[in-house]
């Protein structure tokens, strides 16, 4: 296989180069959100038309990933990462002057397919190149990334919103994407483990309209209606394409995402468990800022300030479990993150109106806590035992259904939180409460306490799948080491 003059593996420029981009593209998924009454205004258009900045994003986002691994092979995962932060900083300048709510939906959307293939691509650089023995630490603040930005993010929208236009929340991402590009041009390694030998057309169609399909029905579903005909009819485009996909994927010898990796059962369990995972863990994504912002009156900006000290624990933390995974294995840390993110969320789950913003820092720490402590090495465990020629394959598929998996909670919880609220304003208008707002305050947080004792619920269902996830013992991790090493030198 072919490859650039090799150069020596400079471990922290590596990791500095794949931490900013997997930050800069998902803190662009979140600090749009607090900006859409500001670009509907600007604009003079509708809120609906301009959610489509968001939404067309996060569209775009889940449907390029599962392309990463075929162009990763084609390319080179440094290429596909290099020429995708290219694209993601054009995008970036294409949003900051963009003339009409169109233009900018269409630059965004473009914004979504670039950041779609980076955090894969950055995944597997981390399989391919670190040694065995240095990728928990490496995952682990690659996983930092994505759990940062969205922290940051209204922090940083609303502090650029009151001092600067709108158009600094892309001009800002410039400068950061120059500098990672300079990064991965200058430190990561040319590696190209095998080169597919076509194109597989049909497995492109089907994945493209499959997670587009299903994407925009969860998205819209509540806005449309989930028994209205364009919901339906994209549910059911969306899971037939998705069964003709797998058929393709499993019957063609040179698949455009290759399915297979799921007989490894180390690797299959994970994937189920951070998916469990993440429809709990966008819970307090979604549910906290609303009820901080729409109960207790809360500005945005000062709500990123409440939710940063547990961002920041979680920071502090995720080196330590990078280290303990090596030494304790996978087993024990995600039980006790589950624990305790289950216990944070339930603790969540009796909020009140006037509930102390203390209490809130508390419980969303611990929860944070079991963050750090679960996703990392579910991520890790699932991935290890991979073939590193595999590794574009199966970190594409972990990262598409976690953006399906995180569609679907936010559309279920959307959906609940309406129909919930519904029915506690009727029980208690009727139990005698004349007060319209308080009925409605009261009625949302006690919705909000539903999904999250919900979301406990489902985080619980996650801790029995761990005892199935043993550490692997010396002569596997050296059987695992020496085939990575192997695929290494066949690169050369």
């Amino acid at each position: 296989m072919s490859t650039e003059t090799k150069k020596p593996i400079r471990e922290l420029p590596i990791l500095v180069a794949i931490f900013i981009g997997s930050f800069l593209c998902i803190l662009a998924s979140t600090t749009i959100n607090i900006a859409l009454p500001i670009l509907q205004d600007h604009f003079e258009t509708t809120l609906s038309t301009i959610q489509w900045t968001l939404t067309g994003f996060m569209l775009a986002m889940g449907t390029s990933a599962p392309l990463v691994g075929y162009l990763g092979e084609k390319l080179s995962y440094k290429r596909l990462y290099l020429y995708s932060l290219v694209g993601f900083t054009l995008a970036s300048i294409l949003c900051a002057v963009a003339w009409d709510e169109y233009s900018l939906i269409a630059f965004r959307v473009l914004q979504g397919v670039f950041s779609g293939l980076i955090i894969p691509a950055t995944m597997s650089i981390i399989y391919q190149v670190f040694p065995k023995e240095k990728q928990p630490m490496a995952i682990a603040l690659w996983g930092l990334a994505s759990m940062l930005a969205p922290a940051f993010g209204p922090t940083l929208s609303g502090w650029m919103l009151e001092n600067f236009a709108w158009e600094w929340l892309f001009i800002m991402n410039i400068p950061i994407g120059l500098i990672a590009i300079y990064f991965v041009a200058a430190y990561i390694p040319y590696y190209r483990l095998s080169v597919p030998k076509r194109f597989d057309a049909i497995g492109f169609i089907t994945v493209i309209v499959s997670s587009a399909s299903l994407l925009v029905a969860l998205g819209q579903g509540h806005n449309w209606g989930w028994g209205s005909t364009r919901v339906v009819s994209l549910l059911v485009i969306g899971a037939i394409t998705l069964v003709l996909f797998v058929w393709q994927e499993l019957r063609t010898d040179t698949p455009l995402l290759n399915l297979r990796v799921f007989r490894n059962g180390r690797y299959t369990i994970n994937v189920i468990i951070t998916n469990i995972l993440t429809i709990s863990l966008y819970s307090g994504t979604f549910l906290t800022p609303v009820f901080l912002q729409r109960i207790q009156h809360v500005s945005a900006m000062d709500t990123g300030l409440i939710l940063l000290p547990a961002s920041l624990a979680m920071a502090l933390v995720m080196p330590i479990v990078g280290k303990l995974y090596t030494k304790i294995g996978p087993r024990i840390l995600m039980a006790v993150g589950i624990v305790l993110l289950s216990v944070g969320t339930l603790t969540l789950s009796w909020l009140s109106i006037d509930v102390p913003h203390m209490y809130i820092v508390i419980w969303m720490t611990v929860r944070n806590l079991g963050i750090a402590l679960v996703m990392m090495p579910a991520s890790n465990a699932g991935m290890e035992t991979i073939d590193p020629k595999l590794s574009g394959h199966a970190s594409s598929i972990m990262n598409w259904t976690r953006n399906v998996f995180g569609s679907f909670a936010i559309a279920i919880f959307t959906t609940l939180l309406a129909s919930r609220s519904t029915s506690h304003g009727t029980d208690l208008a009727m139990a005698g409460d004349t007060d319209k707002v308080h009925i409605g305050m009261m009625a949302f947080t006690m919705s909000v306490n539903d999904i999250y004792l919900i979301a406990t619920f489902v985080a619980a269902v996650a801790l029995p799948l761990t005892l199935g996830v043993r550490n692997l013992s010396k002569n596997k991790q050296k059987q695992s080491a020496a085939k990575q090493a192997d695929s290494a030198a066949e690169s050369v």
